[in-house]
């Protein structure tokens, strides 16, 4: 474990000491390693050096609205590589809220994101990216002694 000392000013210092104990956060070192992770990964988010990710794209939409709710199924299957599931809640008479965990290369979940939440009547999209490193596994069995493939995606940091 590197340590390092940091200044604050008494007024950030109690404003960060009420924000951690709000979080829950045992001690400002848990909240200041998050705080640097999640600046790390927005940084490289920006600069492009995420090439893989991990998603979840939420948004609200009426379900009302002429085709909607089969346009955004078939942009869903139109991207099946990278849906890895999808959950829909009814808010209301009128309102469903959506939330679609994904996992792929970063520039095409971003695409697929930027085009859902395009759609005519979709509203109060955010997509909350995570960059990962892709592993790729054949040689795992399954209780029958079958090799399987598939994925690990492992956090960055």
């Amino acid at each position: 474990m590197e340590r390092f000392t940091i200044s604050l000013s008494k007024t950030l210092a109690l404003e960060f000491d009420e924000l951690i104990r709000k979080k829950g956060y045992q001690n400002r070192s848990e909240a200041v390693r998050d705080i640097l992770r999640d600046l790390l990964s927005s940084d490289r988010l920006q600069r492009d050096e995420a090439p893989y990710c991990v998603a979840a794209l939420s948004y609200v939409y009426n379900h009302h609205a002429r085709d909607l709710a089969e346009r955004l199924t078939s942009l869903q299957h139109e991207h099946h590589h990278l849906v890895l599931s999808a959950m829909h809640v009814h808010l209301d008479h009128n309102d469903c809220l959506e939330t679609i965990m994904l996992r792929g290369a970063t520039r095409e979940v971003t695409a697929f994101a930027n085009a859902l939440m395009a759609e005519a009547q979709v509203r109060h999209g955010r997509l909350n990216l995570v960059p990962v490193e892709m592993h790729d596994h054949h040689d795992h069995k399954d209780h029958h002694e079958h090799a399987h493939h598939h994925l690990h995606s492992s956090p960055k940091i």
